[in-house]
């Protein structure tokens, strides 16, 4: 699950768009009911989970689920979250059809067989009107990334590719970019009402341009401006919608 990938501190757009779609499911306060599909070994489901919602963490992997639950006792949360496992597409089998008020599914698109399967899955254990947090990776922002790495086979590879793969052992299935994303969505039934880039410069900046406090508020002021902005959409790293059932 490709939650915001390397220095975390740099980046809040997707924690700040998950936070409002929890305080927006419904208008009202209160714990939300909340799956986390492609959960893993729960980073975000413990942040959800510490803000008073009830997570179910869903993984196909037994070996994640175990670290989710040694990650929850420590952080004195097992109440709040519990894990099932499974896939996206076993969903209606592990979970009660309209039982979740949001939905998280994070890098789940890109590496499973059938996307549209997925989410048509995901549509039916959120309850009408529930909300869906859903984060893909985007392929033009790896062209650019492999070209500024030097790796121009693997660039060339990534757009030419139908799945916009950098090479036959690259570890996701599919990238995606806003049209498709969209697409998808609102095929199984989502009505996407927001769309925000994240991670738009973060893996791009030398590590060295962003280790004091200073350079890194700079560096989250820039993602913020950049989150919405027609023009820099398309270089985001990921694209996080926001959609509703």
């Amino acid at each position: 699950m490709a939650k915001e990938r390397g220095r975390p501190r740099t980046s809040t757009v997707l924690w700040d768009g998950v936070q409002r779609l929890l305080a927006g499911a419904d208008g009202a306060a209160g714990p939300r009911s909340v799956v986390d599909l492609g959960g893993g070994t729960g980073g975000l489901a413990v942040r959800v989970a510490a803000l008073g919602h009830d997570v179910v963490v869903v993984d196909p992997s037994p070996d994640a689920l175990a670290a989710l639950e040694r990650r929850t006792a420590e952080s004195g949360l097992s109440g709040r979250v519990r894990s099932v496992q499974g896939d996206a597409t076993e969903l209606a089998g592990l979970l009660p059809a309209g039982s979740a008020d949001v939905l998280l599914c994070h890098g789940v698109l890109e590496v499973v067989d059938d996307p549209s399967a997925a989410l048509r899955a995901a549509h039916g254990v959120l309850r009408p009107g529930g909300r869906l947090s859903l984060l893909v990776t985007q392929w033009p922002a790896t062209v650019l990334a492999r070209v500024l790495a030097g790796q121009l086979p693997q660039a060339l590879h990534a757009l030419s590719d139908p799945g916009h793969r950098w090479s036959g052992s690259d570890p996701l299935r599919r990238r995606f970019d806003r049209a498709e994303a969209v697409e998808l969505a609102e095929a199984a039934g989502f009505t996407v009402t927001e769309v925000e880039g994240t991670r738009t410069f973060s893996d791009l900046v030398p590590a060295a341009c962003a280790e004091s406090e200073a350079e890194a508020a700079l560096l989250r002021e820039l993602e913020a401006r950049a989150a919405r902005s027609p023009e820099l959409l398309a270089l985001a790293g990921h694209l996080h919608l926001h959609a509703v059932r």
